[in-house]
């Protein structure tokens, strides 16, 4: 299996740090947060994709010195359009039936994501209590996603989207829609993903976001075997 790992935002909530690192570089407990991520891949994944931008040469360096995948490749994002973009620049070097997409900045449980990759489509999901702030996913009747929503205006404790896709192939060769704010949106495979059939909504014991100083000094004290490798 494919797996795609976006690693291209210039994480400005973390400067001056990320002015010279690469925010998925940023370490935890000494390793580069993006070697958390890799080190928690299922063993269905076998090539590995990591979508850059900004300090790409860093990530490449550090995909070349890295020994769990014998194709682990750095593909540039000549310009910046969404998350849907990075993968959309992927897309010629994609070939397995369905892809792993994760985003680079955040801490998973290994369990977790061999979960997600085990069946057909889904999206991980964590219980957030301040969903205002977060992109949540609704279910249906049936337990699967009915729909993805952006930061709603809703209190109390929802299921928000952890930036952890399964998607078919075929869907993510179909053509994206500019957003709103100009970009092209991940989410809008989901839609697409939906319109297909069931996306199944996976339930996340562990999940970490780092958006900004706090979160990774909070990283630094985390019990993180959760994360431990079960290839």
């Amino acid at each position: 299996m494919d797996a795609v790992i976006l690693a291209a935002g210039l994480g400005t909530r973390l400067r001056p740090q990320t002015l010279t690192t690469p925010k998925p570089l940023l370490k935890v407990q000494g390793r580069p947060i993006l070697d958390w991520i890799v080190g928690a891949l299922p063993p269905q994944v076998d090539r590995l994709f990591v979508v850059t931008h900004h300090l790409r040469e860093q990530v490449a360096e550090y995909l070349a010195q890295q020994s769990k995948f014998a194709l682990a490749l750095e593909v540039f994002q000549h310009t910046p359009r969404g998350t849907g973009d990075a993968i959309i620049s992927c897309l010629d070097h994609l070939r397995s039936e369905n892809v792993l997409v994760l985003n680079g900045d955040d801490l998973f449980g290994a369990a977790d994501i061999h979960n997600l990759a085990s069946e057909g489509p889904g999206v991980l999901c964590h219980p957030v209590d301040q969903p205002e702030k977060f992109g949540i996913a609704f279910p249906g009747s049936d337990g699967n996603i009915a729909s993805l929503v952006e930061k709603p205006n809703i209190t109390g404790t929802h299921l928000a989207n952890t930036g952890a896709y399964l998607f078919p192939l075929s869907v993510v060769q179909q053509p994206l829609k500019l957003s709103p704010r100009g970009e092209y949106e991940i989410t809008d495979f989901v839609t697409k993903a939906i319109a297909q059939g069931p996306v199944r909504l996976v339930s996340a014991k562990f999940w970490y976001p780092i958006g900004n100083q706090e979160a990774l000094d909070g990283a630094q004290l985390l019990d993180l075997s959760v994360c431990a490798s079960l290839r």
